[in-house]
């Protein structure tokens, strides 16, 4: 998977900003109300977000199972 978190103005989202504006984004989907065009445009960065929270999750599992390596070497 490519790293989000390093691509376009998205790189400053924390995990946990990321999240939110994800949950933001599938509630407005929810609720529906909105165009096609709208729907389809919030689906995409709905996508984008999920990508850049599953990157830091990677991240943090990587950190994590780096750790453990270490500690089990040491």
């Amino acid at each position: 998977m490519t790293d989000d978190r390093n691509a376009g103005p998205d790189v400053r989202l924390s995990y946990e900003q990321a999240r939110a504006e994800l949950a933001s984004v599938v509630e407005r989907l929810e609720t529906g109300g909105t165009s096609l065009e709208e729907s389809l445009a919030l689906w995409e960065r709905g996508e984008k977000l999920a990508g850049i929270c599953q990157g830091w999750l990677d991240g943090a599992r990587a950190r994590l199972d780096a750790a453990r390596q270490q500690r089990s070497e040491g």
